[in-house]
C-alpha cells in the first residue's frame, strides 16, 4: 500500500461511492470517507471497503473537503468526489509515480473524463478538464467558490496523462437540476461584489459559450452529446445572468 489517505466527502451516493471505493481498493493506506448525513447504504459501503466514516454536518464543498484534509494521517492525500473513479491507466501511473521521483513534487495533476448520454466525452469545455487530486496533505488545501472548489498545493506538479473518470451527470435531468444551483450561487457572487445586471452580457456570452465548446474546443466530434453539452452551457450561461437582471427588477 501507498503513503495515501483518500479522502471522499459523501451524502447518498451509495452507487457513486461504491464504484469510486473499488477502484482504490488495495491503493492506500488509509482511507477516509465523511458522510454529512447518508440515508441510503452509503455508510455500510463506506464501511465494506474497510473506510474509516466521520460524520460531518454539511459546510459547503469547499469547507467540507478541507475538514476531511484535516482528518488524514498520510503524507500524501488522494482527493476525490464519490462520482469519480481511477480509470486503470490512471492507478498504475500513480503507483509508477511512488516508485520513481515522487520525493520531488508537491502534487500531481490528470484529466478528467466524463460519462454523459452513454459515451466519454472527450472534447470540448468537459475535457481534458485538468484536476490536482494527489498532493502532500501539508502542501494543500481547498479553495475556490460554493460551487467551484479546487485543491490548491504549493510546490512542484507534476501532469500525468491517465484519466480521471467522472459520472457527473448520470442524466440530463441531473444536469438540468444543477443549473438553478449555479444560477443562485453565481447571484449571491454578483451581490457581494456589487456588480449589476449587463444586457450585452446576458446575450453575448451565451454565444460565445456555444462557439467556444462546440466549435474552437471541437465538440462536434463527440456528436449529438457534444452538441448537448455546448447548447446546455449556453443555456445555464444565459440563465445565470438572467438572474441578476430578476433580482434588480423582482419589485
Amino acid at each position: 500500500m501507498l503513503p495515501i489517505s483518500i479522502s471522499i466527502v459523501s451524502c447518498n451516493e451509495e452507487i457513486n461511492l461504491a464504484r469510486c471505493l473499488a477502484s482504490v481498493r488495495g491503493l492506500a493506506v488509509e482511507t477516509i470517507v465523511v458522510d454529512s448525513g447518508s440515508t441510503d447504504g452509503t455508510i455500510a459501503v463506506a464501511e465494506k471497503e474497510g473506510a474509516k466514516v466521520i460524520h460531518q454536518k454539511w459546510l459547503g464543498f469547499r469547507d467540507q473537503k478541507n475538514f476531511a484534509l484535516q482528518q488524514c494521517t498520510q503524507e500524501w492525500v488522494l482527493a476525490l468526489d464519490s462520482d469519480e473513479e481511477l480509470s486503470d491507466k490512471l492507478r498504475e501511473q500513480i503507483e509508477a509515480f511512488f516508485k520513481d521521483d515522487y520525493a520531488t513534487y508537491a502534487g500531481a495533476s490528470f484529466p478528467r473524463k466524463v460519462w454523459f448520454l452513454g459515451k466519454w466525452i472527450t472534447h470540448g469545455d468537459w475535457y481534458p478538464d485538468r484536476k490536482i487530486r494527489l498532493a502532500r496533505r501539508e502542501a494543500c488545501k481547498w479553495v475556490g467558490s460554493i460551487e467551484h472548489d479546487k485543491l490548491q498545493v504549493d510546490g512542484n506538479i507534476l501532469r500525468l496523462s491517465a484519466d480521471l473518470h467522472h459520472y457527473s451527470f448520470p442524466s440530463i435531468n441531473r444536469y438540468v437540476e444543477k443549473i438553478n444551483v449555479f444560477g443562485d450561487a453565481y447571484l449571491e457572487r454578483q451581490k457581494s461584489a456589487g456588480k449589476k445586471w449587463s444586457l450585452g452580457g446576458n446575450v453575448f456570452r451565451p454565444i460565445w459559450r456555444f462557439i467556444r465548446c462546440y466549435f474552437l474546443r471541437l465538440g462536434f466530434l463527440d456528436g449529438f452529446p457534444g452538441l448537448w453539452i455546448a447548447t446546455g452551457i449556453a443555456f445555464q450561461t444565459f440563465v445565470r445572468h438572467s438572474r441578476t437582471y430578476e433580482e434588480e427588477h423582482k419589485s
